[in-house]
């Protein structure tokens, strides 16, 4: 089977985004992640099965399978704008690598088209399964969330240290332009000390030169009701913008690395 008929399941595709990459964006959002993070913006995302969710008291379907085909005419729609943006196309999920198959094969074909290409990833997932995708990747922008593997489990049923081996793979790998970011999420890890830690170790990652803060937000909490789910941050507020400009000082105290809020 060639790479154009290989199939996978997603559950959207958004065009002409500004946040996940260089330049203007699509960005092809993937089913299925091995975490269960509390304050997933996309829960949706989480379970590979299609599903169905509430909106606006609506049903809609959440979830279709397509080829990688179906995407890349999809994505192709705005090349105009890749070009003159230096832009591209984005793998987000939900864990994209959670159909590593199907993520490779998308990677391998823009890549083919002369398009720039990245990922959005937490890294849990096999090395091999990432390792395959290096050639075709010119960004991987991971989530680092926490250095502590007990917090970490407790607030995403995982435990880190595959991500953090990952982050380190990547790296020393050469093969793409690595960003690490952090979602700041009170309660979890929006301290001085816990950023700081995150912030250190990026810094001994080989080729790392930016570390981005993502701020927290509740924009998916309608989501869950629509999932006939709780929201486990419930009465959690955002960090303020003085709360988030702090932590960029804390990283710049401890490290060289570029430290921006959000990306």
């Amino acid at each position: 089977m060639s790479d154009l008929e290989k199939k996978g399941r997603i559950f959207d595709i958004q065009r002409y985004s500004i946040h996940d990459g260089p330049g203007i964006r699509t960005i092809v959002f993937l089913k299925g992640c091995v975490l269960r993070c509390r304050w997933c913006c996309n829960p949706e995302s989480q379970e590979y099965e299609i599903q169905t969710m509430k909106v606006q008291g609506e049903d809609k379907i959440i979830g279709s399978d397509v080829t990688v085909r179906e995407v890349m005419e999809e994505v192709e729609k705005d090349r105009a704008y890749y070009y003159r943006s230096g832009g591209g196309m984005t793998l987000s999920g939900g864990e994209c690598f959670c159909q590593p198959e199907f993520a490779t094969a998308l990677l391998r074909e823009a890549k083919e088209r002369g398009l720039h290409t990245a990922v959005e990833s937490m890294a849990c997932a096999p090395w091999e399964d990432i390792k395959a995708a290096l050639p075709y990747l010119d960004l991987y922008l991971m989530d680092i969330k926490h250095m502590n593997p007990v917090k970490h489990k407790e607030f995403t049923g995982r435990s880190n240290e595959l991500m953090l081996e990952n982050a380190r793979r990547v790296a020393l790998s050469g093969q793409t332009k690595l960003v690490i970011r952090v979602p700041v999420i009170p309660t979890f890890n929006a301290t001085i000390e816990e950023i700081q830690e995150i912030a250190r170790f990026a810094a001994t990652l080989p080729g790392v030169e930016k570390i981005h803060l993502l701020p927290y937000h509740r924009l998916g909490q309608d989501k869950y009701t629509g999932l006939g789910r709780e929201y486990g941050m419930e009465g959690i507020l955002p960090p303020s913008a003085e709360d988030m400009e702090a932590l960029k000082k804390a990283v710049h105290a401890v490290c060289n690395l570029d430290c921006q809020i959000g990306g």
